[in-house]
Order: structure tokens, then sequence, then C-alpha cells
């Protein structure tokens, strides 16, 4: 009602009627009549020509503090699909006058960045739609296939399109400056694996040992000998960690990961399952989305559907999630498995 409220403020303290309010925005007055007494709403798509015609920025129009509309930005971006472009445009701009105000200026930064990944990531799904669509129509559009596995995140074979050496070069000299920043180490340690730069990876975990006292490091350093074709020597490593670490719901996690990748399903799905069961609520989804994708490998579709089904009964009764993006997603996906 903040909204309502607002607006006939900005309105009567203006001496503006609601006919001359109703033609600059191109609607009726009966339109503007019923934004005033809250029994409709305005069109996203008017909200920033009222704001310009008022003077007042968005947030001044909804009667909203910063604070309330930095929350409101951050849950449209996790409860939409895709947001139109009038909410990309609205929640752009006013991430860009707080920033140039000076609000939470780095919190600021890392919304926009939230907001352009949201944006792209669901733009690569309507991507892969189209070029599915032409390839249906035409199965030998080698350009449709190439767009369906950028699209997708598929492996690209040229390494010079698929290599992470500015990412890593990023990294490397931002660790230099932040040398107690545990996940800046992670994130290359990862980024050095998938390029195959072992050597610099070794360097990199003795630094991360100095500021890690948790399961990560042995984990990593397994990886290095894994990744290099020690896998026995990896695995004498790993075995270790549950005990050393037994309530740290991650060592069963990364442990489920490695046994993705070395095709032990079963295996898998059980590290999935014990993971979960250490968590402490809330409880995340990422094992029971593990398991589900898993069982989709296998065609155990009836299994898949069952993780998907507990997902959404966890979202539900731990994060109090039932609608949104984060559950339509789950809900097509099990619409996906019933099809097959």
């Amino acid at each position: 009602m903040e909204l309502t409220n607002k607006l006939r403020s900005l309105r009567t303290s203006r001496g503006i009627t609601q006919e001359a309010l109703a033609t600059a925005m191109g609607v009726t007055a009966q339109a503007v009549s019923k934004w005033e007494r809250g029994t409709t709403m305005p069109d996203v798509s008017i909200l920033p020509e009222l704001a310009v015609f008022f003077g007042v920025s968005l947030d001044e129009l909804f009667g909203l503090t910063e604070e309330k509309e930095f929350d409101r930005i951050q849950n449209v971006i996790w409860d939409k699909r895709l947001l139109s472009h009038d909410e990309f445009d609205q929640a752009e701009r006013w991430i860009d006058e707080k920033i140039a105000a000076g609000y939470r200026t780095a919190e600021c930064h890392r919304l926009k960045a939230d907001l352009y990944n949201h944006q792209a990531d669901f733009l690569k799904e309507a991507a892969a739609e189209e070029a599915k669509a032409a390839l249906a129509i035409d199965p030998n559009n080698r350009d449709a296939l190439s767009e369906l596995n950028g699209a997708m995140n598929g492996f690209i074979p040229d390494w010079c399109v698929r290599n992470h050496y500015k990412l890593i070069e990023y990294l490397q000299d931002f660790i230099k400056k932040h040398p107690e920043n545990r996940s800046a180490h992670m994130w290359l340690l990862d980024n050095l694996f998938d390029d195959r730069r072992f050597d610099e990876a070794e360097a990199v975990l003795k630094s991360m040992a100095k500021v890690d006292d948790s399961y990560r490091t042995n984990f990593y350093r397994g990886l290095i000998l894994w990744y290099q074709g020690k896998a026995d020597e990896a695995h004498a490593i790993w075995e270790k960690l549950p005990e050393e670490f037994p309530e740290d719901w991650l060592v069963y996690l990364s442990l489920a990961d490695v046994a993705v990748m070395e095709l032990r399903y079963d295996d898998a799905v059980e590290l999935y399952r014990q993971a979960k069961e250490h968590q402490q609520s809330p409880k995340f989804v990422d094992c029971l989305e593990s398991m589900a994708m898993v069982y989709e490998i296998q065609g155990k579709y009836d299994e898949a559907i069952k993780a998907l089904e507990e997902e959404l009964e966890l979202l539900a009764n731990e994060w109090d999630t039932t609608e949104g993006e984060t559950a339509d997603k789950i809900k097509r996906w099990i619409k996906e498995l019933k099809a097959k």
C-alpha cells in the first residue's frame, strides 16, 4: 500500500488531477483512481515513467528504504526465471544510482554482477531452445549445433576459447594482495586443474594450507594427485577425511563429486545421502539435485523424481519456499522426467 499512498500524495501535493496524470501516462482516469484506492497496481513498465513524471527515484516512489529495495531486487533475481526488460532496466538503474551515492558499494557491485549473471543464464537457456528448434528443422545445421553447445556450457575443443588464463592471472594477483582469502585459493586451484597447470597448483596449495585448517587442504592435495593419474595415492588421503572431519557434510559432498567423476554412481549417491544427513538446518539442496542428476544419467527416472520431490519438501519445510523460480525449475525437471 506504500505505492498507493505515495501516488496520491505526490499527485495532490503538486495540484495534478487524476485526469492529467492519466493523460501523461497514457491510461484512463479510472485506472489512476484504482491505483490510488489500491484496487489495482500500475504495470511495471509504467513505474519508471511515474518516477520521472513526479521527479522522484523509484525507491522514493515505492516508499521503500534503500535496504528494502536492495532486498527486493535480490529476491526478484532469486525468484524469477527471466526478468523483463523493464524489470532489468529498473534494477540496473537503481543499483547504479546507489553506487554513485556511495551506498553499500561493494554489495551493490556484487548485486549488479548477480543481476547480469542471472539474466545471462536464462538467456542461455532460451538460446538452447532456439538452437534445438533450428536443429529440428535442419539437423545438418552445424552453426545451430555450435550455438547449442555454447548455450548449454558444453565442452569447447579449442584451447584458446576454453582456457582460464585471464581468470587465473586475476586470482593470482588477488591472492598476493589478500593471502588470507581461502575462497580465492580454492577458485584458483579449480581453474589451474582445469587448465592442467599442476606445478602451479602445488604452490597455491602450500599458500592455502597457511590459512585453512579444514578438510579442504588435504582434499585438494588428493585432487592434484588424482589429476596427475595417481589415483591410489589420492584415495589414501581421501579415505582419512571422514575420520578426521566426521561432522563436516562438505567432506561427503566433495567425495561424492569425485565418485561421480570416477563413474562410481552408486557410491556417489550414498555419499550425497550422507552429506545431506550431516547438514545442519536449514539444509541446502545440492545433495538432492546431484542425486537426481546421477539417477537421470543412469536412466533411473523414478528415483530421480523421488529425489526432486524430496527437494521440494526440503525447500518448503526448511526455506519456506513453495513458488518462484527456485521451486518452479524443480517442477519443470520432474515434468521432463515423467515424459521420458
